[in-house]
C-alpha cells in the first residue's frame, strides 16, 4: 500500500509485486509497479469522459473498466455485481464463490494466454484506461464503521500513560476485543482535506473546567480496516468456522485523533468528537486472496485462552510492513517516524468480527471495520503521535530535517507505505 497526504490531503495507493509479470499479462507491468498482476485491487471511479461511477481493476499504469468488459463475465456475475454499480456493495454481498469467479474471470482477460481484450484493439481503447486520467470514488456505501483497539502493544502504552504500568490494560481487554462505534458519514476517500476540529478542550493539566477551541493535539493513527462481504441475519451470529467467508479485503486506513479533544470526553463511554471529524481509506481494496500468501501462524492465545466462541483453530495474522513519515512545509521528503507490522495485533479481524456480531448483532455488505493503532514492541514501531512523544514528554525527531514534532501542525503532509515481503517479491 502506499498512502500520502498532500497540504492536507490524504492519497492512498496499493503495492503488490510479483516475479516475471511480463509472462502472466499482456499488459507490461514492471515488477516495482505498485499495481500487478497478482494484486488486481478493486475500486470505483469516472472518467471526465464518462462520470458514471463504476467498477475498475487496477493493473500497472492502467485501470480496467469492468463495466467495459461485463460481457466477458458470467451473464448472472455481469447481472447481479457489474451491470449499473456505482460500489463494490453487491460483489461484497455474492459471497466468496462469486468472489473467486470475478477475479479468475479477470485474470484469464488480462492474461497473455486470453486473445479476448488484448486481440480487440477497439474493447482494449475502451476497456483500458490510463491512471491519470480517473477519478477515485469511495468504494462502497458504508453502512456501518466500527473501530478496534486490538493492539495489545498500543494498549499498553496508552493505559501506562494514563493509569500507570500496573493497571495499563483493563480487565476486560485480553478477553474481547475492544471496540467503539464510529461515524460512517466521515469515513472519506484518500484525497479529502481534513480540517482540524474544534471543540471542548481543557486549557491546562489542572483545569477543571473545559474551553472552546481548536484541536492543538492532532494526532494520525496508523491502521488497517476491512470491508465486511455477506452478511448476518438479525440475531443470528457469525461464527469463527465460516468467519473468513464474510471478510472481502483490505484498505490502509488513518483513523484521525484529536488527543485533547479526547482527554476531556473519553470517560465514561469512550471517544465521540475526537474521532467523528474524519477517518481516511484507500480508494483501492486488497482482497483477501491477494493477502493470502502472508499470513503468518500465530501460537493460540492461552493466558487467557479467549472463550470458546473467540478459539481459532488456525491462528493466523498478516505479516504486512507498515511506514508512517511525516513531511513539514519546509521540508523537502517526508521522514519515517514509524515502522510497524499488521502481525503485532492480538486480537485477529476473524475474532472482531465474530465478536461483533455474537450478541445477534446483523452486519451489511459494506460494513467498514478499523483494526485499531498498530503498534510493535519497539519505540521506533508505535503507531501515532501519542505513543511517539509519550503524551508529551518527548520530542519526535524528523529525520535529518531540523524539524521535530510532537503533534501534527497544518500543512504536514503524512505519509503511510505498507508491503508483505515474499520470495522475490510483494505485497
Amino acid at each position: 500500500w502506499y498512502q500520502r497526504r498532500v497540504r492536507g490531503v490524504l492519497i492512498l495507493r496499493h503495492y503488490y509485486i510479483t516475479n516475471n509479470l511480463s509472462t502472466m499479462s499482456f499488459i507490461e507491468v514492471a515488477e516495482d509497479h505498485d499495481f500487478s498482476y497478482q494484486n488486481l485491487p478493486y475500486g470505483i471511479f469516472s472518467t471526465t469522459s464518462n462520470p458514471t461511477p463504476r467498477i475498475g481493476v487496477a493493473i500497472g499504469d492502467w485501470v480496467l473498466d469492468v463495466t467495459a468488459v461485463k460481457h466477458l463475465f458470467s451473464p448472472e456475475l455481469a447481472d447481479r455485481c457489474i451491470e449499473g454499480q456505482s460500489t463494490l456493495n453487491a460483489l461484497m454481498a455474492a459471497g466468496r464463490p462469486a468472489w473467486t469467479e470475478f477475479r479468475n474471470t479477470l485474470k484469464k482477460i488480462l492474461s497473455k494466454d486470453d486473445p479476448s481484450l488484448q486481440n480487440n484493439s477497439g474493447l482494449k481503447a475502451s476497456a483500458l484506461i490510463p491512471a491519470t486520467e480517473v477519478t477515485m470514488h469511495l468504494p462502497a456505501q458504508i453502512g456501518d464503521y466500527t473501530d478496534f483497539y486490538s493492539s495489545r502493544n498500543h494498549a499498553t502504552n496508552v493505559g501506562t500513560m494514563f493509569r500507570g504500568k500496573d493497571n495499563a490494560l483493563q480487565p476486560n481487554w485480553l478477553h474481547l476485543p475492544v471496540g467503539y462505534h464510529g461515524r460512517a458519514s466521515s469515513v472519506v476517500l484518500s484525497g479529502t482535506p481534513i480540517r482540524r476540529p474544534t471543540g471542548q478542550i481543557l486549557p491546562s493539566p489542572t483545569a477543571t473546567a473545559p474551553v472552546f477551541g481548536a484541536c492543538k493535539l492532532m494526532d494520525y493513527e496508523l491502521e488497517m480496516g476491512f470491508f465486511v462481504g455477506p452478511g448476518n441475519n438479525f440475531g443470528e451470529p457469525i461464527k469463527m468456522e465460516n468467519a473468513a467467508d464474510h471478510i472481502f479485503g483490505m484498505v490502509l486506513m488513518n483513523d484521525w485523533s484529536a488527543r485533547d479533544i479526547q482527554k476531556w470526553e473519553y470517560v465514561p463511554l469512550g471517544p465521540f468528537n475526537a474521532k467523528n471529524f474524519g477517518t481516511t481509506i484507500s480508494p483501492w481494496i486488497v482482497t483477501m486472496d491477494a493477502l493470502a500468501p502472508f499470513r503468518l501462524p500465530l501460537e493460540p492465545k492461552v493466558d487467557p485462552e479467549p472463550l470458546p466462541y473467540l478459539v481459532e483453530k488456525d491462528s493466523y495474522q498478516f505479516d504486512i510492513k507498515l511506514f508512517t513519515a511525516i513531511q513539514g512545509e519546509n521540508m523537502t521528503k517526508p521522514e519515517i517516524v514509524t515502522s510497524s507490522n499488521f502481525k503485532y495485533m492480538y486480537w485477529s479481524p476473524r475474532q472482531q468480527l465474530v465478536h461483533h456480531s455474537v450478541t445477534g448483532c446483523n452486519m451489511r455488505p459494506g460494513d467498514l471495520l478499523g483494526s485499531g493503532t498498530i503498534s510493535g514492541t519497539e519505540p521506533h514501531e508505535f503507531g501515532c503521535l501519542l505513543e511517539l512523544c509519550w503524551k508529551g514528554t518527548k520530542e519526535v525527531k524528523l529525520g535529518e530535517s531540523g524539524e521535530i514534532r510532537k503533534f501534527l501542525k497544518d500543512g504536514d503532509d503524512v505519509v503511510m507505505t505498507g508491503y508483505a515481503q515474499g520470495m522475490g517479491y510483494r505485497v
